[in-house]
């Protein structure tokens, strides 16, 4: 399902509500079938910033419209929408599935694996359309792989941007922090090598 903006960007902080930039691990990011190595990089930005096309854009190779888009965060996610503008003159990606906590997968696993969610795309061309997600589905989402399986009948695909609205949990900053806590040793637990004669030793 898309829904279309209602409100004027002027009177209403998007780039705020699409904050899950900030929490893209975009050194990690990887795609398959990418025309250049690392374009896919360029299409993690700003809302602000969706159609500026000076940094770039991800195009998959001559003939092939299939891309994989591999996305790793830096904290674990709640996904609510997926925003995607793609090329001109049938450039755009027509199709969009997504799988989530996934890592390794090729093009082979993305045809055959069942997908959280599947998406029929639309020309999206000004960055107005945004798909929503099945939001119980998308909860503490470590890395989400997007498979664009096809387009509106380009020799390639192109995609200028890709924005992720959501929150951050920090569950990942959580556990760390709580399994530090946990395994942290009680002084009065541990007896000192003068109390034994040897072997174990206070922790401080």
């Amino acid at each position: 399902m898309a829904c279309l903006h209602d409100h004027s960007c002027e009177d209403h902080n998007c780039a705020a509500d699409w904050s899950l930039y900030n929490h893209v691990d975009i050194p990690k990011v990887v795609a398959l079938n990418e025309s250049v190595p690392g374009s896919v990089k360029s299409v993690f930005k700003p809302w602000e910033q969706r159609l500026d096309t000076s940094g770039g854009f991800l195009e998959s190779n001559e003939g092939d419209p299939e891309l994989l888009v591999f996305i790793p965060f830096t904290s674990d996610v709640k996904i609510k929408s997926i925003s995607i503008v793609g090329g001109a003159d049938g450039t755009s990606p027509s199709r969009m599935r997504a799988f989530i906590n996934r890592e390794g997968i090729d093009f082979s696993d993305a045809q055959n694996m069942q997908p959280v969610q599947e998406w029929e795309l639309a020309e999206n061309l000004q960055g107005a359309l945004e798909y929503q997600t099945r939001y119980s589905r998308f909860q503490g989402v470590a890395n989400l792989t997007l498979h664009f399986s096809d387009n509106f009948g380009g020799d390639t695909t192109k995609i200028y941007y890709i924005g992720l609205r959501g929150e951050a949990t920090q569950n990942k900053r959580d556990v760390v922090a709580t399994i530090v806590y946990e395994v942290m040793p009680n002084p009065s637990d541990h007896k000192t090598k003068s109390e034994t004669g040897g072997g174990f030793s206070h922790v401080e």
